[in-house]
């Protein structure tokens, strides 16, 4: 019997580019429901996970499970080969938990991404040019994709193996050491702090606007 290596590789982090959103299309006669979908529903979306580089998950992932909105009938939906993805109805848009189970030689524990399906395109300002604005494509099809990276640190021997049987990415362990995600997460960073004082000043608008009123209000009591 072959004994699988679970000894870990020091110094070293491997990254998997993914990508993961969901696109959508409207109802139409050309994309009619699907038979046995609500009458109401009025967008057909297809939610997924894949490699960003177009390389095959299977090598390491076992199955990716997604966690709907509670009105669907079996809200938790389990992928267990590629294409990782999962074809739906719906009329509404919510927050769906996707988690990535590997496979078990590999000695990883699953991780969880959260993705809101988006139906319909929105003014670029709304998004602020942040990562997942609705798009739309040459087809019409609505697109909310996302990117990131799976970081394997310090992985087992086996998922070692698995990892570069095909060309990745070798990153340094130390997070200092790597630009590209610091240089993301700066960007993030900024995008969010522009948003906080984009409601700060609304905020201040409308505490300014009640107070106000809240002065016209006694003056006409006086009266």
């Amino acid at each position: 019997m072959t004994v699988t290596s679970q000894r870990r590789i020091h110094g070293i982090s491997i990254s998997k580019p993914i990508m993961y959103g969901n696109n959508a299309e409207q109802i139409s006669e050309a994309n009619p429901l699907p038979p046995g979908a609500p009458k109401d529903h009025t967008h057909i979306w297809t939610l997924f996970v894949k490699d960003a580089t177009g390389q095959d998950m299977s090598l390491y992932v076992k199955k990716v499970v997604f966690k709907l909105h509670e009105t669907y009938p079996n809200s938790m939906r389990t992928v267990e080969k590629p294409p990782f993805e999962l074809r739906e109805s719906g009329w509404g848009e919510f927050e769906v938990a996707i988690r990535i189970y590997f496979n078990s030689v590999c000695g990883e524990r699953n991780i969880t991404f959260y993705h809101n399906i988006k139906l319909h395109p929105y003014p670029p300002q709304a998004f602020n040019g942040s990562m997942g604005a609705p798009v739309v494509d040459k087809e019409g099809r609505v697109q909310s994709i996302l990117y990131d990276e799976i970081v394997f640190n310090e992985p087992t021997e086996k998922m070692f193996r698995l990892l570069t049987s095909t060309p990745g990415s070798l990153l340094p362990y130390k997070s200092s050491d790597t630009p590209f995600t610091k240089e993301c997460e700066r960007e993030e960073t900024d995008r969010l702090d522009k948003a906080l004082r984009v409601v700060q000043r609304q905020l201040d608008k409308r505490t300014k606007e009640f107070r106000d009123l809240e002065v016209d209000r006694q003056r006409l009591m006086q009266i």
